[in-house]
């Protein structure tokens, strides 16, 4: 009795019989012989390459798994003595084959596209035997730890080159932008004074904050000062002159001769 992913091959008489399974079936002593039984299944086997060198000679460990099963139990049984350990030997030498001829970048940043041509080379040379290859995976790519260190100083060296590139051209734009400020301010002399003492707000916020101001500062402060610096003079006063009255006696004439 076979289990229903099970096929058993029959030889009588030294020839093919048939493939029984699943379930029950019959068999004749001394003529009927089974030489093989197969496990339809979908099976696993890991296989590995050890220093194969790149296409740019750099020499790699490489571990994948293939998954695969059986879709010809007569084939399986008939054409190759050993199919599990022929499976084996078939992936290692696609794999040693597909590194020698793939660059090291592709190797390690396209990894889907290794996969399936492993797959397509081992299918093919497998589909004879009734093998069919479902999918291969490769699961590590070890380097020398001296490129290894290479590689990470590369990739940091790109890193603070795109952050400087980044870090320049917002630099550019904010100074873009102060120039845009610098000529509203010129424009609007009241502007820069109400942005002066909002800064100065701003920096009191904080408890127990002590500010320390030039006396040039202050006096921009003062409309008065602000128009004068701007190049423009206050309105003048309707009323009467508030100035000094300087005392007669403090007057001297020049008597003609």
């Amino acid at each position: 009795m076979a289990n229903t992913w099970q096929k058993f091959v029959v030889l009588r008489a030294g020839k093919l019989q048939g493939v029984k399974g699943p379930g029950l079936f019959v068999i004749f002593p001394i003529l009927d012989q089974v030489v093989a039984v197969i496990d339809e299944r979908i099976q696993t086997t890991a296989f590995n390459a050890e220093q194969a060198l790149t296409r740019d000679t750099v020499p790699v460990n490489v571990d994948a798994i293939i998954f695969w099963r059986v879709h010809d139990s007569r084939a399986a049984a008939l054409e190759i003595t050993d199919f599990l350990s022929a499976i084996e030997r078939v992936a290692q030498t696609s794999l040693r084959e597909m590194i020698g001829s793939s660059m090291l970048s592709a190797l390690l940043s396209d990894r889907r596209a290794a996969d399936e041509r492993l797959r397509a080379d081992i299918g093919a040379k497998t589909a004879i035997w009734g093998i069919t290859v479902m999918s291969v995976e490769i699961r590590d790519v070890g380097i020398p730890g001296s490129l290894q260190d290479a590689m990470s100083r590369q990739a940091q060296a790109e890193r603070e080159k795109q952050a400087r590139i980044i870090l320049g051209s917002a630099e550019a734009e904010v100074a873009a932008q102060f120039v845009a400020a610098a000529k509203s301010y010129a424009d609007q002399p009241g502007a820069l004074q109400l942005r002066a003492m909002n800064i100065i707000y701003e920096t009191t916020k904080e408890r127990g904050a002590t500010i320390l101001m030039p006396s040039a500062m202050v006096d921009a402060m003062n409309p008065a000062v602000a128009l004068a610096l701007a190049g423009q003079q206050p309105p003048a006063s309707s009323g009467p002159a508030t100035g000094p009255a300087v005392p007669a006696s403090g007057r001297q004439s020049r008597k003609l001769p």
